[in-house]
């Protein structure tokens, strides 16, 4: 009788060693893929994005062309930075003084690196899940460890939503402006980089008195951080 009870509680162990066994394969597998996808687009463009993907299915196309940095006018480059993250070139991809000014201030802004965007943007959705944001926060710092800031910077650039169905500098800068990455000013720039936080109720090309404050503010805080030096990661 012993050994027929000790026989039935292994097979009940079973399924349960099971499931673990599976469990460990699918997170090993899932840290494989996203490894794999870190290296690829360390060189290679992402072809697209689950933003991007969803608008067009959505809207039936969207607008966006991809531009190497260099084709980017460097105010642009700094603009984004003064208007997202101005502590850019100083964290590690997830910026704990920027986290901790949210929570005191209680913001309704989260404390969102670009680095922590473009892994948003790239590799997961954009819902705000305690799944998703946890993915992020393990996934940013291994996208920090193998990418440039400077690469960081040019993903972003190139797949943020500046509009409804825009998608990256160059399609924003002809939509609005009817002019290439490369010449936007430092005004055009600034408008470009204050609709971010809300690309589908904001206009560059007409911008409201809120967006208009929010460019200037921002323009100064890009003279600001290149003379500071706060520019020295993305700027050879």
């Amino acid at each position: 009788m012993a050994k027929k009870k000790k026989s039935k509680s292994k097979k009940k162990i079973r399924p349960l060693q099971w499931l673990r066994r599976w469990a460990l394969r699918g997170l090993l597998a899932f840290v494989a893929l996203i490894g794999f996808f870190i290296l690829l687009y360390s060189v290679v463009n992402p072809p697209t994005t689950h933003t991007i993907w969803s608008e067009k299915h959505r809207l039936g196309d969207i607008d966006q062309e991809w531009v190497p940095l260099e084709e980017i006018a460097p105010v642009m480059a700094r603009a984004v930075v003064a208007a997202e993250d101005a502590r850019f070139c100083q964290h590690w991809g997830i910026d704990v003084q920027a986290v901790r000014a949210v929570l005191d201030e209680g913001s309704q802004r989260g404390g969102s690196t670009i680095s922590q965007q473009v892994v948003k943007n790239v590799f997961l959705w954009q819902d705000r899940s305690w799944l998703r944001k946890a993915l992020e926060t393990l996934i940013t710092p291994a996208v920090e460890a193998v990418w440039s800031k400077r690469r960081i910077l040019e993903v972003y650039l190139n797949v943020a939503e500046m509009g409804e169905g825009i998608f990256g500098v160059e399609a924003a800068a002809r939509s609005y402006f009817d002019v290439a990455p490369d010449q936007l000013s430092s005004r055009q720039a600034a408008l470009l980089a204050a609709l971010l936080p809300a690309p589908k109720s904001r206009s560059a090309s007409r911008p409201s008195a809120a967006v208009r404050r929010r460019a200037a503010q921002i323009a100064d805080g890009a003279a600001t951080i290149r003379a500071d030096g706060r520019a020295a990661c993305f700027e050879d």
